[in-house]
């Protein structure tokens, strides 16, 4: 079987079996693609593969200064490339299986202050050329950071999901599973000024003929929605509104904003995990970064020593010493 082969049926089970995303899917082609143009340049082919020659290739990624996170996720494709022909019988043998990778790096997600995201939520009232723009571009803020959903999700909402005034959103996520999400007050007003204007002109295509599209901020383009690209140019044109620094502002910090702010005001991780619609709490576990802050502000706060030391880095005083 050639190469092709092995990576077209590796693709189609992850679809079928574990419903991964088309984004996914993507990843692993281009990583697994890299590997075997690799192999190829070398005379090998995947099903001779032995683990030196995985370890081999490693290294070449090393060599041409590929971030530890990206040798990480190649590294990764091919184990499971592996384990499925093992699993598959397409080979005996398992070359990857004792493999260690580099490791990723968990970086702190970078995010917002609370008063930077009123600034951006104010801002969207006020960013767009129309009134319909600007009810649009405040209604996706207001969805965004109240329930803290991927852009990828925010984008393709069917208008069905927002139908009689809900208090909750089902959101359709990785994988196909679904999720609800709660709203809040500002959220529902934005997402129900939205509606009524979008439904307005729906009623305006309808009677000139033309079928009304399926999502909640649809567009003319292919997708019949509003594209991820143009709401990230959406939201830098917010930011420089808001008088954010546009570096800073992305539809993934919202994202991340909304979890840090949870943690911070006494949200559990678990909580936070089903609403941000991990499938593993060690996923989440990136914010605990958050409990260490207000852990740290309690101690230093509360405990007398601390309080003590506090006093005598003041000017060495203490209250018997002023007597």
């Amino acid at each position: 079987m050639s190469a092709r082969n092995w990576i077209d049926r590796f693709l189609e089970a992850q679809a079928a079996e574990l419903g991964a995303a088309r984004n996914t899917l993507m990843a692993y082609q281009r990583d697994l693609d890299d590997f075997t143009a690799w192999l190829e340049a070398r005379a090998g082919d995947l099903g001779a593969v032995t683990q030196d020659d995985i370890e081999a290739y490693l290294v070449a990624c090393d060599a041409q200064g590929l971030a530890v996170s990206t040798r990480a996720r190649r590294l990764s494709a091919i184990k499971q490339l592996y384990r499925f022909a093992f699993e598959e019988r397409l080979r005996p043998d398992n070359p990857a299986i004792a493999i260690k990778g580099p490791g990723k790096a968990r970086r702190l997600p970078k995010t917002l202050d609370m008063d930077e995201v009123d600034r951006l939520l104010d801002a969207a009232r006020s960013t767009g050329r129309t009134r319909a723009d600007r009810l649009r571009n405040t209604c996706m803020m207001q969805l965004l950071y109240a329930t803290g959903m991927r852009v990828s999700e925010l984008v393709s909402l069917p208008v069905s999901a927002a139908r009689g005034e809900p208090d909750m959103l089902l959101v359709n996520g990785k994988g196909g599973k679904e999720r609800l999400v709660p709203l809040s007050t500002p959220a529902r007003a934005a997402l129900s000024a939205w509606l009524t204007l979008r439904d307005e002109a729906a009623e305006r295509d309808r009677a000139a003929g033309k079928p009304p599209g399926p999502f909640l901020f649809p567009s003319g383009g292919k997708s019949g929605h509003l594209t991820r690209h143009r709401f990230y140019m959406l939201i830098k044109e917010i930011a420089v509104t808001a008088g954010v620094s546009p570096a800073k502002v992305t539809p993934h910090t919202l994202r991340h904003a909304f979890a840090t702010h949870l943690l911070s005001n006494g949200a559990d991780l678990r909580t936070i995990q089903t609403l941000l619609g991990h499938a593993d709490v060690a996923t989440t576990e990136i914010y605990t970064h958050v409990m260490d802050e207000r852990l740290r502000d309690l101690v230093f706060g509360a405990h007398p020593l601390a309080q003590a030391d506090t006093r005598r880095k003041d000017g060495g005083k203490t209250s018997s010493d002023g007597q």
